[in-house]
């Protein structure tokens, strides 16, 4: 005990969380704790004084002694009064004087302690001027204090001013302004009257500096709100306006939806920055200006694309195998491709540069495999015609500085895709044009190079669009036309002529049950036969692909419609009755002649639309050395045949031709079809041979075709389309295909079907070609001094019965 402390009796003791009370102070507050109500009964019970100290952590709920600051105030209960309905407890005390616990006598059911009173240790070493002093600055910091802070209540101000007692003043100002409670204990601990006001005073000037800039910034924050309740409340006048002159729709409700749709679409910052500033743009303009109008379209269009929207890709390659051989019959190579691409996105999600470009002739299926990868994928499906388009802003979009401005192909079918990976089929990229306008076959460099692709930006939408999720298949029938660029960066799958068998298979479990249903009809009112599918296949359509077929069955169907609609239960399609529903027979499998002539021989050739067989026909006339080439022969073919002469010409002794032919004779090469324009080095050894068979009368095989191009000094050389031209072959009924020797690695590629039906021989030179074709090979005379150029040897297709022929 300190010599100004003072021994009483023990009384309760109540713990205070976050709360100082001071001597001469009245104070009402609630009592929740248990303990802590249970000292004021006991309190109340006796003499009414109880001792009331601050505890050091708030959080804890059951203080013992040494939570406790040691030096409080002994107050007297005035009033306890539990309200109806509540467990806590409303008490009035009033403040006497200082006290210290020495220790607590019990802590339940309450705490009780012995309490020492404390007098106030006074100095005389301080001056009374510098003690007024002192208590003018506590009053002035009040003042300054009471004018920042609203609604100090003037009894609080009158106390402060009549207060003279320094000791007494610097309690009832620290018990009436907002200080933490540790700085207000700090000032209840302090005995010495002067002391207390000098530590009063500095903790008011600091606290008054806080107020201030807090002030401060409340001041700004409420200029602030100000002007934007100013903005808010102008907008709000605008809009009624905008809403009453607009039939009730006002622009400015519409811009904020503009926004919000903006910023839900989790742009990169830039992109989002530059849709709200369009915004901020259409705001300002009068909603009937043709300006609003390109502004407004322009930000309806770019938050219509499907940014983040991707749909999850089906990655089971046994559903997928299934669905590609249920839409399509054979085409294996490209099911394998599909398959191993399927694959890859299995092991590699990420994988990114995989465009295909099926070629192919028409009608074989180029399209639909495009839907049917899409389904087998489970993605979105889109298709965009490049047939004939010759302007690239149909790739990259118009300006949309202009009215009526639209994005380019490629962001519209990314938009009606709804999503941001569908696959995309490029169709026909082998027809794009190319003039003043641009040329649309570079503006796809971008759009398929996945390299850069990731930041595809139309013109229109003038914000890069990411492209690397679409999956782009390209088709085309011919691959020659495809500029070498665009080509580099697409694998190429070609889809070949179907066989007879693969257009019976298409028909049989494709087309005809599709023309069926769409022809109004049940599966059991229609039945086509196998043979007259097979007739229609061979007498009423000759074409690479299936859509003429698909027309002829659809015709079939049609005819049955009408008969089912007059009355009858079912027809049933024969052999002999479809000259009744088609016509007369187109075809005749039979029409082409496979007798041998002499100067008319069986030539190859590739089209776009597949193979074709042509026929080359000589003539020999009396004249003087003239050569006339007929048939809307390009300058490349009719080359061929110049250097087909020169050879023949060279070899006129082996061969036994008058050595003098070309001076005394005229030669007439034609190819039949003169409407059709027809170019190509492949036909050399066809005229070739037709040349010489005309020359020595020698009839040509009829049932043997041949391809390739010769050299002035007899070689054959490859030649490319090789499967096609050997389909036509086999369409027309050609027992064997005679072909360069360079080509035979290329058999490979060549229909099972065919190599079954038809046979192969390789030739090296010309001499080879002739020494089979030609029924009666020509007698040589040889002269002593002659030396012979050595003929190359066939080489047969294994199972396939042929003369072996070597010299």
């Amino acid at each position: 005990m300190e010599q100004n402390e003072k021994l009483i009796s023990r009384m309760p003791v109540v713990a205070l969380r976050g709360m100082t009370v001071f001597p001469d102070s009245m104070l009402h507050f609630e009592v929740g704790r248990p303990k802590s109500i249970a000292a004021f009964k006991a309190a109340m019970a006796g003499n009414r004084d109880i001792f009331l100290t601050a505890q050091r952590d708030l959080l804890i709920n059951d203080p013992e002694e040494k939570d406790l600051y040691a030096v409080g105030v002994t107050a007297e209960v005035r009033q306890m009064l539990r309200l109806p309905g509540e467990e806590n407890v409303r008490v009035a005390i009033r403040g006497i004087k200082r006290g210290r616990l020495l220790r607590l006598s019990q802590s339940s059911p309450y705490l009780e302690g012995e309490i020492a009173d404390v007098e106030e240790k006074t100095s005389s070493r301080h001056s009374d001027l510098r003690l007024e002093a002192l208590k003018n600055t506590a009053k002035r910091l009040f003042d300054d204090y009471a004018q920042i802070i609203p609604d100090v209540p003037d009894d609080i101000i009158l106390g402060v001013a009549a207060k003279e007692d320094p000791g007494s003043l610097a309690d009832f100002i620290a018990g009436n302004v907002m200080l933490k409670y540790e700085d207000k204990q700090a000032i209840l601990e302090e005995f010495d009257p002067y002391k207390r006001l000098e530590k009063l005073c500095a903790l008011l000037a600091k606290e008054c500096q806080i107020l201030e800039i807090e002030e401060d910034i409340n001041d700004r924050v409420q200029s602030r709100l100000e002007d934007n309740q100013r903005e808010y409340y102008l907008r709000e006048q605008m809009k009624v306006l905008s809403s009453e002159l607009n039939d009730g729709k006002s622009p400015e409700d519409e811009v904020e939806k503009f926004r919000e749709d903006i910023l839900k679409l989790h742009l990169d910052e830039k992109s989002e920055e530059k849709l709200l500033r369009e915004c901020d743009r259409l705001a300002r303009m009068a909603p009937q200006s043709p300006e609003s109008v390109v502004s407004r379209t322009y930000i309806e269009t770019c938050i219509g694309l499907p940014w983040n929207k991707l749909t999850k890709d089906k990655l089971d390659l046994t559903a997928a195998r299934k669905v590609l051989d249920k839409d399509h019959y054979g085409l294996e190579k490209v099911k394998d491709r599909i398959i191993e691409l399927i694959a890859v996105r299995k092991l590699a999600p990420d994988v990114k540069g995989q465009i295909i470009c099926l070629v192919g002739p028409p009608g074989v299926g180029k399209t639909s495999v495009a839907r049917s990868i899409a389904r087998a994928l489970g993605r979105k499906y889109v298709r965009i015609s490049l047939g004939g388009v010759n302007d690239e802003a149909e790739i990259r979009g118009h300006r949309k500085t202009y009215i009526g401005s639209m994005p380019g192909r490629i962001i519209t079918a990314i938009q009606n895709a709804g999503t941001a990976n569908p696959l995309m089929l490029l169709d026909e990229v082998d027809k794009l044009g190319k003039d003043y306008k641009g040329d649309p076959a570079s503006a796809l460099l971008e759009v398929l190079d996945s390299e850069q692709n990731f930041s595809f930006c139309d013109h229109y939408i003038e914000i890069p669009f990411d492209l690397s999720r679409v999956l782009f298949i390209t088709t085309a029938n011919d691959e020659s036309a495809i500029p070498q660029p665009l080509l580099d960066r697409m694998e190429i799958i070609e889809l070949g002529s179907y066989t007879h068998e693969e257009k019976f298979n298409i028909a049989k479990k494709h087309l005809v049950p599709k023309q069926i249903g769409l022809n109004g009809l049940k599966k059991s009112q229609l039945k086509i036969k196998d043979d007259a599918l097979r007739m229609i296949i061979d007498c009423y359509t000759r074409e690479a692909g299936v859509r003429k077929l698909e027309r002829e069955i659809a015709k079939v169907c049609r005819k049955a419609a009408a008969r089912v609609a007059e009355g009858e239960k079912s027809v049933t399609v024969t052999k002999e009755g479809l000259k009744e529903l088609l016509g007369t027979v187109k075809y005749n499998p039979d029409s082409l002649s496979h007798e041998d002539e002499i100067g008319v021989v069986n030539g190859l050739a590739w089209t776009s639309t597949g193979g074709e067989m042509l026929k080359v026909e000589t003539l020999i006339l009396d004249g003087n050395g003239k050569i006339e080439l007929t048939g809307s022969l390009g300058d490349v073919m009719k080359e061929s045949a110049k250097a087909a002469v020169s050879y023949v010409r060279s070899r006129a002794d082996v061969l036994g031709i008058e050595k003098t032919f070309y001076k005394d004779k005229d030669i007439h090469i034609h190819v039949p079809e003169g409407a059709v324009p027809k170019d190509g080095p492949s036909a050399g050894v066809t005229i070739a041979t037709s040349l010489v068979s005309a020359l020595t009368k020698t009839p040509v095989k009829g049932d043997v075709a041949m391809t390739g191009e010769i050299t002035l000094t007899g070689r054959v050389l490859p030649i490319g389309g090789l499967r096609e031209k050997s389909m036509a072959a086999y369409r027309n009924g050609i027992s064997t295909v005679i072909i360069p020797a360079e080509n035979k690695p290329d058999l490979d590629d060549v229909d099972k079907k065919v190599k079954e039906n038809t046979g192969f021989l390789t030739a090296k030179r010309i001499d080879d070609v002739l020494s089979f074709a030609l029924r009666k090979p020509p007698e040589k005379t040889v002269k002593p001094d002659d030396k012979e150029t050595p003929i190359g040897e066939f080489t047969e297709q294994p199972g396939l019965i042929h003369p072996h022929i070597s010299c």
